[in-house]
């Protein structure tokens, strides 16, 4: 089992930005991939980022150039930092933990945080 726990999500005027971070219960170079994901009312949830355990990063071509996805793995935290906010990108926010490596064999297993609500005005 692994706990995700999001926070710093929030309102924020267009242009602006905000850095969510996703903190987990365990090391999470154990993680195969860690992933943002947003959703809005009526549709389905969408990729925005995500970062495998060798470091290989891809991004939605909506946020491309905006968003970063980094990792400290020492402090077991992913984070987006999220530039150039616009209004298209409000939504909430959930980080994604996709397979554990246990001894060599990756154990199947997908893993959701509780959502960050970010908000971002005309």
């Amino acid at each position: 089992q692994v706990q995700l726990v999001e926070s710093g999500g929030g309102l924020v005027q267009a242009g602006g930005s905000l850095r969510l971070s996703c903190s987990a219960s365990i090391n999470i170079f154990s993680i195969n991939t860690m992933g943002w994901y947003r959703q809005t009312p009526g549709k389905q949830r969408e990729s925005v980022a995500t970062v495998t355990n060798g470091n290989r990063i891809k991004y939605a071509d909506t946020v491309k150039g905006r968003f970063t996805i980094s990792r400290d793995i020492a402090k077991n935290t992913v984070y987006l930092q999220m530039n150039s906010l616009k209004p298209e990108d409000t939504a909430v926010y959930y980080c994604n933990a996709d397979g554990i490596w246990r001894s060599g064999t990756l154990h199947v297993g997908d893993y959701w945080g509780q959502g960050t609500q970010v908000t971002v005005s005309s």
